[in-house]
């Protein structure tokens, strides 16, 4: 995982939006701007490449990634919120590659289930509990979808 192919999403998701238009939008490239999500404060743009080199550092030297480690990283990547808008849908692309790339069912968090998503981003400091078995549950419904194609997994 590199901050490359994390900016690389980015551009993807945002290129040839009305977001692309404004000039301090910085498709591609970490926010300029403060933003906060929910409420809360994020980190502040001058401190978003130095906290993004040391979430992937310490993300990449774990040797055998669990769903736990995916969910972990995705926490706190939604916690900086790198960008000025799509954090969300890059953080939930980032777990379900890197599911696929550590062997693991991979899950997607849909419109139904998304209120108990929030509600585990903002309780993970004192309940891990609530976005772990948020994304169980989804990666149940997942493995329900290959169980009818015959998918191995």
């Amino acid at each position: 995982m590199t901050e490359k192919f994390i900016k690389e999403l980015h551009f993807t998701l945002k290129v040839g939006t009305s977001d692309s238009l404004k000039s301090w939008f910085n498709v591609g490239e970490y926010k300029s701007r403060p933003n906060e999500v929910g409420g809360n404060e994020t980190c502040q743009p001058e401190n978003v490449a130095k906290e993004m080199k040391q979430l992937l550092t310490t993300y990449n030297s774990l040797k055998n990634k669990t769903i736990e480690d995916i969910i972990a990283f995705h926490y706190h990547f939604e916690n900086i919120h790198p960008f000025q808008d799509g954090n969300g849908r890059i953080g939930r692309l980032i777990m379900f590659k890197e599911c696929l790339a550590n062997n693991i069912v991979p899950f997607i968090i849909e419109d139904e289930i998304k209120m108990y998503y929030y509600r585990g981003l903002r309780e993970w400091k004192t309940e891990k509990g609530f976005l772990l078995d948020t994304c169980l549950s989804a990666q149940d419904k997942y493995k329900k979808y290959l169980d009818y194609f015959k998918i191995k997994y």
